[in-house]
């Protein structure tokens, strides 16, 4: 069975590794990354992901500009995304999930629970 390919959005090395690391501990995914709301525009056609994880404080295109295009986009919007940021804020978390974000973690958080939302997410 093909793994499900998950794109990571951040711009922070340390938490992309553990965001991935999180990630592939679901099992049956192959992921990807991009460090901006940019790069990440120039990746998402090359796969068709079945999950997006996106913080939102980034250089250029963050992350609430990113869930408003992938919402927007007949080609995207039936992919669920998560946002993983430090912004606990409820109006951050409401304009998040307004936008169309699936789950919204604040930083820090426990990898467990990212895995788990994972395996939920992409049940086959």
């Amino acid at each position: 069975m093909e793994p499900f390919k998950v794109l990571i959005v951040e711009d922070s090395r340390a938490t992309r590794e553990m965001l991935a690391a999180a990630v592939d501990l679901a099992g049956g995914v192959e992921v990807y990354t991009a460090v901006s709301g940019f790069e990440a525009l120039k990746v998402l056609p090359r796969h068709r992901f079945a999950l997006i994880i996106t913080d939102i404080n980034m250089p250029d295109i963050n992350g609430l500009e990113l869930i408003n295009f992938v919402k927007k986009n007949p080609n995207y919007r039936h992919v669920p995304l998560f946002v993983v940021t430090t912004e606990g804020r409820s109006q951050d978390r409401e304009r998040g999930l307004q936008l169309g974000a699936s789950e919204y973690l604040v930083k820090p958080f426990e990898s467990e629970t990212l895995t788990a939302l994972v395996q939920r997410y992409l049940k086959r």
